[in-house]
């Protein structure tokens, strides 16, 4: 079995530099570090089986590979089945045959032909955390089973508890790829709207004629056997238009993730601004989340930059509103309100944006702190234009938000914000 001595004593898959080249894939070396690779993948969410795993074997040993490009694309063949698949399959291949020359040495024994040259890229990719987490830092084998220690949960917080409930601006890389999977396995919002189009139903209330006509047909008229329907009902679409400038910029990246996952049962048109409007819809409709993230960033010229908040609301009125707004769309607003000049074009872009949809959610992580009031020019002038004013810093509020859409009504009036200041 291919092992080698990396940095402290242990065994590790995938690193044979001193015997690789010396054993053939019948030998065992180049079959069970495929077999590693697969598991790894298995490990970071590929549906890769038993089964995948012997026919990559095999079309290593049949496609004579000689350069480690050709070996890429011989395991790429067998073990994507997808395309958004591809991103893991690339950092899981980079990482576990990251050693110099290792491929090489592998399949120099299955084929004379002279290896290639390797090409590296330092740059991260996306998917990159998530394959990493995948691979074991110790030996091979499965750790040994622990004692089983019965404690007392009294007057203590679970590790999920205290993450709900921590900020989204002081979580650490690890807590920031926890919450990134809790968020994904949030539950959605069941909220439904009827429509004015109508679908069969037997336990409807109004009877379709046309249909009770056509089924009397089959009998000559001598029996009719009615036909109800009832009107359809739908989820409202989201629109959301999210703050991506340096202050807000710990925070929106999750809250993008939240719209990927809310995106994947129901339709949301997402929009991002800084100094300026981003359609980032499609780029988020991919079904992979760090893809889609990726994707949308690519677009984005302005992250992390100021702030222009009048512009970019006048701006998504102008070219938007009427092309997402429709059928009863409700508007999340995700932003601080921090805009630098107040003018009255912001209460006027505000005050169409209100009137065009069905509800107008402001998410303003300020609202964490418990000594907030409204005092900022920007926040005095968007208030008067919202249905809802809510906080968005942590898991718990982005619960709170699925909860309150839904709900329908009961929402306290948000000027009241503006009476403390007054």
């Amino acid at each position: 079995m291919a092992r080698v001595d990396d940095r402290d004593g242990r065994d590790k898959p995938g690193h044979d530099e001193e015997r690789g080249a010396e054993h053939s894939a019948h030998g065992g070396h180049l079959a069970d570090n495929i077999a590693y690779f697969a598991r790894a993948l298995r490990t970071a969410g590929l549906p890769v089986g038993p089964g995948a795993v012997i026919d990559a074997i095999g079309a290593v040993e049949a496609a004579h590979v000689g350069t480690r490009e050709d070996f890429y694309w011989t395991l790429h063949a067998i073990f994507v089945k997808k395309h958004e698949q591809t991103v893991i399959f690339d950092q899981a291949f980079r990482l576990f045959w990251r050693r110099r020359a290792l491929v090489e040495k592998l399949i120099a024994a299955l084929s004379p032909i002279a290896p290639g040259d390797e090409k590296s890229e330092d740059k991260p990719k996306p998917g990159a955390e998530r394959v990493a987490s995948a691979f074991p830092t110790g030996t091979r084998e499965p750790p040994r089973p622990k004692r089983e220690l019965e404690l007392s949960a009294q007057f203590t917080m679970s590790d999920r508890e205290r993450l709900a409930s921590r900020d989204f601006a002081q979580m650490s890389a690890a807590e920031i790829a926890e919450t990134k999977q809790l968020i994904a396995r949030l539950v959605l919002p069941q909220d439904k709207v009827a429509t004015r189009r109508w679908r069969a139903d037997h336990r409807g209330r109004r009877i379709d004629a046309r249909a009770s006509f056509r089924r009397a047909l089959a009998t000559g008229g001598h029996f009719v056997d009615l036909a109800w329907r009832q009107r359809d009902e739908r989820h409202p679409p989201i629109v959301a238009l999210v703050d991506i400038s340096g202050s807000m910029a710990d925070y929106s990246r999750l809250f993008l993730q939240f719209l990927h996952a809310l995106g994947e049962r129901r339709p949301v048109s997402s929009f991002v601004f800084g100094t300026r409007l981003t359609n980032i819809t499609r780029a988020l409709a991919r079904r992979d989340p760090d893809e889609a993230l990726a994707s949308a960033s690519l677009l984005v010229k302005d992250w992390e930059g100021g702030t222009r908040v009048a512009a970019s609301l006048a701006q998504f009125n102008r070219q938007w509103s009427r092309r997402v707004l429709a059928q009863g769309a409700i508007v999340l607003m995700f932003t601080d309100g921090l805009e630098r000049e107040v003018t009255p074009e912001l209460g006027a872009a505000m005050d169409r944006l209100h009137r065009s949809c069905r509800r107008l959610i402001w998410l303003n992580p300020l609202l964490r702190y418990d000594g907030f009031q409204a005092k900022a020019g920007g926040i005095r002038a968007m208030l008067p234009h919202v249905d809802e004013f809510r906080t968005m810093h942590n898991l718990n509020a982005m619960t709170g938000l699925v909860q309150a859409l839904s709900a329908r009504g009961g929402a306290a009036d948000p000027r009241r914000w503006l009476l403390p200041a007054a």
